[in-house]
């Protein structure tokens, strides 16, 4: 007989690929914006990763932050950063501006890739402030190659938008527009009519993200991919009911009660799985659905991806059916 789920709140679970690195580097590249530099005090070799990957820093009480990869993907011994000082956060950017300083350690989870880079014959990169970092290995991939490439960065003033150096070398394909010295941008326009073989990629805050999808709406199917800083706003659940849940590689069989998220629930039989956001935003807690339909609720997956219901982020999604089955 399934058993309902008690609504506790477990600690996050760090990664389980988690490695200790070490700040080799500390770069101020912006106001209120460093770029750390990590490898491995030992000189080992890191985890390959992809553009649009992030990794998980590993804060000193458990709980984690997603960075963007920034630097050379072909360099197999470092990782590099930026991160952006947020005044109204959770206290993990404030914690990396004081705390980590060159020699220190820290651990670190990853990679992972939420927001892959598929072949196109034509990329428009859209940047938002820090939303700069996931673009610089992506820019650097499509002119490898030999794809067409523009970059439109916005940001208040050039000395809030990092790597502008950087970014110099890719000439008239990379478009600077600081507030101040443009005012506000009229994103439709740039990106105009959609043209066949584009694709495009958008990282920043949350009304630049909305306006672009508004605009490429009518665009085929996987035209425009984003990355969210924060959850997307989602209304109520498919459905109000409790729903029954089971975990087959668990062999367990549990109710979820509305107002306690599936990953709680999960967690609170005892199997454990690894989370750090609780918000559909970073991609660590995902499950691959067996059986039902998910009531997906994250920030992550595509239209397509979501339609295709093999796999959910238990930490804010639901289901749409009275039975759901995950591989756990």
């Amino acid at each position: 007989m399934p058993q309902p789920a008690v609504n506790t709140a477990p600690s996050p679970a760090v990664p389980s690929s988690q490695l200790t690195l070490a700040v080799v580097a500390r770069e101020s590249v912006a106001d209120e914006v460093v770029a750390l530099t990590l490898a491995d005090p030992g000189g080992e070799r890191l985890p390959d990763w992809t553009p649009g990957a992030h990794i998980d820093l590993v804060l000193p009480e458990g709980g984690t932050r997603q960075y963007s990869l920034c630097g050379d993907r072909w360099n197999p011994y470092t990782y590099r950063v930026g991160v952006l000082r947020e005044r109204d956060g959770r206290g993990g950017s404030d914690f990396v501006h004081r705390q980590l300083s060159e020699g220190t350690p820290i651990g670190v989870g990853g990679p992972r890739n939420n927001f892959r880079l598929v072949p196109a014959q034509r990329y428009v990169f859209v940047a938002g402030g820090i939303g700069i970092t996931p673009m610089l290995p992506m820019l650097k991939s499509a002119a490898l190659l030999g794809a067409e490439a523009e970059l439109l960065y916005l940001g208040r003033s050039r000395k809030t938008m990092p790597f502008l150096g950087e970014l110099a070398s890719y000439g008239d394909n990379v478009k600077v527009l600081p507030k101040d010295e443009h005012g506000p941008v009229d994103l439709p326009s740039l990106l105009g009519d959609y043209l066949p073989g584009t694709k495009v990629y958008v990282c920043g805050p949350q009304r630049m993200l909305d306006t672009i999808t508004k605009h490429c709406a009518e665009w085929p199917e996987g035209s425009l991919r984003t990355e969210h800083f924060a959850a997307k706003q989602q209304g109520a659940p498919v459905r109000k009911e409790a729903f029954e849940l089971e975990l087959c590689r668990s062999g367990k069989t549990l109710v979820v009660e509305p107002g306690i998220s599936v990953l709680d629930a999960i967690q609170s039989v005892g199997v454990n799985v690894l989370s750090s956001c609780r918000t559909g935003t970073c991609g660590t807690c995902e499950a691959t659905v067996i059986a039902g339909t998910p009531d997906h609720r994250d920030s992550i997956l595509t239209e397509a991806e979501q339609a295709a219901g093999d796999c959910m982020f238990p930490c804010v999604s639901r289901s749409c059916t009275d039975r759901l089955v995950l591989d756990l």
